[in-house]
């Protein structure tokens, strides 16, 4: 891209605004958590301070951010909307281009940010995936850093008979059919796919229900408690119910008339999306979670999809599947010397969890104490 020919726009994501990504979006490559539904849906349930950014050449809009600011302390950050729950990050870019913002870009970035919001003291784009679909990321040249966690997802060219040629066939049929017989018995099973409001209330419901109390048993705190966040994921179920092709969906596991597995799947055109799950995992001789992914993987085979992917965090279910290993960056662009001081600390910070998640002994220490110190803290309650 010609440095003198590119113009940086930054905007508050207004009703204009978002019509404009909207449309911008539509027919081009971007990642799940920015899709318009997606974007929409979180700023409405959060209520968040949200700008969208345009880089043009010669006019034309080639890529998109649609950005949420936000407090970190007493620092102000600007990051993807959806923040944590935002993975698998690939920029908004426009239909049949291929572009690769370099330093000039950056450097006019940084000066449109720090003059439209001077309140801003570091911009900090995580989990952004390096190619999406076969195109490389328009922002891979603007990369600070590597992400200290890997993504995982399996290949499913040749279907998902192939697929288990490769993941250990014998084992996950007989694994599969021991969970098939001991649901028939338990008063039958069903797989659930909302196509109606109270379906995916139902779901939803049962997620949030069951995600809480595998949280509470690893000493992690529930974040979706908190009532703007449950808003967000309704609102992107139900908007995704009503469109074409649906960004997100639902799967769930019914065993007796209850629900004792939740699946929340991102929809992309090449993939299927692992985003969230919530499981009940209070009788040891069932695997709910497994029986679940296994149906998934296989959903994703029938609907013709390339990948289907488990996004971020290294866990052995994930691995039992996995034949594809992703490295995402995140992109650190300070607007002043608080920003700086905010970068140093955030790659610090990075390298130090990639030390322990590299180290499997110390970071199973790491999650043995925290189970305990939050089991101890609900036993205080």
């Amino acid at each position: 891209m010609d440095a003198a020919v590119a113009t940086i726009e930054v905007e508050a994501a207004n009703a204009s605004a978002l019509a404009g990504y909207e449309a911008f979006c539509s027919g081009g490559l971007l990642g799940p958590a920015q899709h318009p539904v997606w974007v929409r849906a979180w700023i409405g349930a959060m209520k968040v301070d949200a700008i969208i950014v345009t880089v043009r050449r010669e006019g034309r809009p080639l890529v998109k951010l649609a950005l949420e600011v936000v407090e970190k302390g007493p620092f102000r950050i600007a990051r993807f909307t959806g923040g944590s729950h935002a993975n698998g990050n690939f920029a908004a870019l426009a239909a049949g281009t291929q572009v690769s913002l370099m330093r000039a870009e950056k450097t006019a970035l940084t000066a449109a940010l720090r003059k439209a919001r001077p309140d801003i003291d570091l911009v900090h784009l995580s989990r952004q995936n390096p190619h999406f679909d076969g195109v490389a990321n328009p922002l891979a040249g603007l990369a600070t850093m590597t992400s200290p966690n890997v993504s995982l997802a399996a290949r499913l060219d040749g279907g998902f008979d192939a697929l288990l040629d490769r993941a250990g066939r014998k084992r996950k049929v007989k694994h599969y059919k021991k969970q098939l017989s001991k649901f028939k018995h338990d008063g039958g099973f069903s797989l659930i796919e909302p196509r109606t409001p109270q379906e995916v209330e139902r779901l939803l419901d049962a997620f949030f229900t069951l995600k809480g109390e595998r949280l509470r048993k690893m000493g992690i705190a529930d974040i979706f408690m908190d009532e703007d966040l449950r808003a967000f994921f309704r609102t992107l179920a139900l908007a995704s119910l009503e469109t074409a092709p649906a960004p997100f969906m639902l799967h769930g596991l019914e065993v007796g008339g209850r629900v004792i597995a939740v699946n929340g799947l991102s929809v992309t055109g090449h993939s299927l999306v692992y985003e969230f799950s919530g499981i009940d995992d209070s009788d040891p001789t069932t695997s709910p979670g497994y029986f679940l992914n296994y149906n998934s993987i296989d959903k994703a085979c029938s609907l013709g999809k390339k990948l289907y992917d488990f996004s971020v965090g290294d866990e052995r279910f994930k691995r039992s599947w996995a034949d594809v290993e992703t490295w995402q960056f995140e992109t650190l662009l300070p607007l002043g010397a608080r920003g700086r001081l905010l970068a140093l600390y955030e790659r610090s910070r990075a390298s130090a969890v990639r030390s322990i998640k590299s180290n499997d002994r110390l970071w199973q220490m790491v999650k043995k104490l925290r189970a305990r110190l939050g089991g101890a803290q609900h036993q205080s309650e």
